[in-house]
C-alpha cells in the first residue's frame, strides 16, 4: 500500500502561481510513476503531469510549459508547480501512484490522495 497526501490548494488570481506538495508514504519501492492530474465539476478526471522514477515527464497539453513536476526523493515528496494560472485551471487536483511503466491515464494508477481543491478567479 502507498499513502498520498495533496495540499497546497488554494484561491489565486489569474496570471498567479502555486505549488502543491504530495508527500507519499508505504511500499514506495512500488512506485514506478507519480502522476498528478485534475478533475473539474461535470468533467472527466484529466492528467496533468507525470514523472517516472528515471526522471523523464510528461505534461497535458494544457498545462505545457507552465506547469512543472518534480520530486524530493529524501522527502517522498511529489510537487506540482503551476505557474501563469488561467481560470480552466480551477478543478481538484489529485496526486497518485503507479506501480506500472509509462502510465498516462487514470486507469493505470493504484493509489491517490484525497485531492486538493485549486481556485483561480478571473
Amino acid at each position: 500500500q502507498v499513502q498520498l497526501v495533496e495540499s497546497g490548494g488554494a484561491l489565486v488570481q489569474t496570471g498567479g502561481s502555486l505549488r502543491l506538495s504530495c508527500p507519499y508514504s508505504g511500499n514506495i519501492r512500488s512506485i514506478n510513476v507519480m502522476g498528478w492530474f485534475r478533475q473539474a465539476p461535470g468533467n472527466q478526471r484529466e492528467l496533468v503531469a507525470t514523472l517516472r522514477d528515471g526522471g523523464s515527464t510528461n505534461y497535458g497539453d494544457s498545462v505545457k510549459g507552465r506547469f512543472t513536476i518534480s520530486k524530493d526523493n529524501a522527502k517522498n515528496t511529489v510537487y506540482l508547480q503551476m505557474s501563469s494560472l488561467k481560470p480552466e485551471d480551477t478543478a481538484d487536483y489529485y496526486c497518485a501512484a503507479s506501480q506500472r511503466g509509462d502510465s498516462f491515464s487514470a486507469g493505470d494508477y493504484d493509489y491517490w490522495g484525497q485531492g486538493t481543491h485549486v481556485t483561480v478567479s478571473s
